[in-house]
């Protein structure tokens, strides 16, 4: 029984400096406020998938622009991203209103 004891308390131990490890090796978050969401970001926070992000709801009148960060070496432009706290505002102006 002792023995079990050892072996599980050391698992146990185990477990916790991985969970520690893996918590010290997550990115900072970026305050809300700063932050720039891909459409990924953006989906997860409509509920909705990427696709209907990208193909609907970034088209729509009032969204939001995009910003598109340039790329080295390239002509071209990176990936757009949305500043979150446009994107939470422009969503938070659609809550319908209570009828009393």
């Amino acid at each position: 029984m002792h023995v079990m004891k050892q072996r599980r308390r050391g698992t146990n131990m185990n477990q916790i400096e991985m969970l520690l490890d893996a918590i010290n090796n997550l990115s900072p978050r970026i305050p809300i406020t700063v932050d720039l969401w891909t459409v990924r970001e953006i989906a997860a926070y409509l509920k909705r998938s990427e696709a209907v992000v990208r193909e609907r709801i970034t088209a729509l009148p009032g969204f939001p622009q995009a910003i598109r960060l340039p790329v080295a070496g390239s002509k071209r432009r990176g990936q757009p991203l949305w500043k979150a706290k446009e994107v939470i505002a422009w969503t938070e102006k659609h809550q319908e209103n209570r009828i009393a």
